[in-house]
């Protein structure tokens, strides 16, 4: 008698096995659903859509995002990249295995200086760097082998090129005519 199955034992199982997996359900579909809003958040520029200025002027807008920052997609040769804008740099920086995802050559290597102490780097150059329709060729750039993550400091190699006004949480950024 010990060994009998009882009906209402598998039914509870399954119930709770169902249970279970719709809690699974609701959690993944609110992880994702969150995960676009602070996404959102940490880049309100993801599609940048250019500006018709005065005398033909090319310019983009850009959106501060929560912690003060310009955070914007652009793309490097073509393939789509995240930029973090900061004036403080003076070529464009980008994290070795990034560099190595866009098939960038490393040049000269030698150290820079900087808040974390002294680094090794290589220098490249970059066909092209398009932030919103605002295109440079050539640009310098400098792969950083200890640079975690995947975003790309657009620093002055590119920017020096452009007139940028700040008003509030939003940044102009302008490419002169003839330019």
């Amino acid at each position: 008698m010990g060994s009998e199955k009882q009906p209402g034992n598998s039914t509870q199982q399954m119930g709770r096995g169902m249970i279970y997996l719709a809690w699974i359900l609701v959690l993944g579909l609110l992880t994702l659903f969150f995960g676009d809003i602070l996404e959102q958040q940490h880049n309100p520029n993801q599609n940048i859509e250019p500006v018709s200025g005065s005398q033909q002027l090319s310019q983009i807008v850009l959106q501060r995002n929560r912690a003060g920052h310009y955070v914007a997609n652009g793309k490097i040769n073509g393939e789509v990249v995240r930029f973090l804008l900061d004036t403080g740099a003076t070529n464009v920086a980008i994290p070795a295995a990034l560099a190595l995802r866009l098939n960038l050559k490393k040049g000269r290597e030698g150290v820079s200086r900087t808040a974390n102490g002294d680094i090794t780097t290589y220098s490249t150059r970059l066909d092209s760097v398009d932030l919103g329709g605002l295109v440079q060729y050539g640009v310098r750039a400098t792969i950083l082998p200890g640079m975690a993550g995947n975003e790309v400091l657009l620093g002055m190699s590119y920017l020096k090129h452009l007139e940028l006004i700040q008003r509030g949480d939003e940044l102009m950024l302008r490419q002169p005519a003839g330019s």
